[in-house]
């Protein structure tokens, strides 16, 4: 068994993160602590990868940043893997090539696991705060900014009420009910 503490830079193409929305810088560095354990098949790679991530609030749109911690593991076989461990029977679902890694030359390429962990770590929908209230629906406004911001804006379907009540007086009711002036409607009956 073996440990490893690196400092590496975070590849460019394709992104380590969520394109246009968040991820790691191109450049930056990604610390990474790793434990190699050799075993029958090949070896155990567990490891830690930290950074930080950059990006934007999805409510908001205000820019934001956020330390990120992803935990991986993955097993790099031998080339002669399949023929030292047990034998797979047809259709078994243990002995798949498609998630066998091979090691090529004694080394392997820790970026695609260090790419895939890193995603999955990020969070889709990043706010800048939990309770971001976003952007007015109307103008655009950032109501953090402005909490008490509204628009007067009337209904249509509203419209013939909103008049009407513009021509009742408070506490002036209509000769419709049949109360008698003064009587309150819940008393009467």
């Amino acid at each position: 068994m073996q440990q490893l503490n690196r400092t590496v830079q975070a590849p460019g193409s394709p992104e380590f993160g969520i394109e246009d929305v968040i991820g790691v810088p191109e450049g930056s560095p990604v610390e990474i602590d790793l434990r190699l354990e050799s075993v029958m098949e090949g070896v155990l790679v567990t490891g830690t990868a930290r950074a930080a991530a950059k990006g934007e609030c999805v409510r908001c749109l205000e820019p934001l940043g956020l330390e990120l911690e992803a935990d991986f593991q993955e097993m790099f076989s031998y080339p002669d893997a399949a023929d030292r461990g047990r034998t797979a029977e047809p259709g078994d679902d243990a002995e798949d090539d498609e998630d066998v890694i091979p090691l090529e030359d004694g080394m392997f390429d820790l970026e695609p696991v260090l790419r895939d962990a890193v995603v999955l770590a990020l969070p889709m929908q990043p706010v800048c705060q939990d309770d971001c209230p976003g952007l007015c629906s109307q103008c655009g406004a950032r109501l953090a900014d402005d909490p008490d911001h509204h628009h007067d804006a009337t209904d249509i379907r509203w419209a013939a009420l909103q008049g009407l009540a513009g021509t009742i007086q408070a506490g002036e009711k209509d000769d419709l009910s049949g109360a008698d002036p003064g009587v309150d409607e819940k008393q009467e009956k």
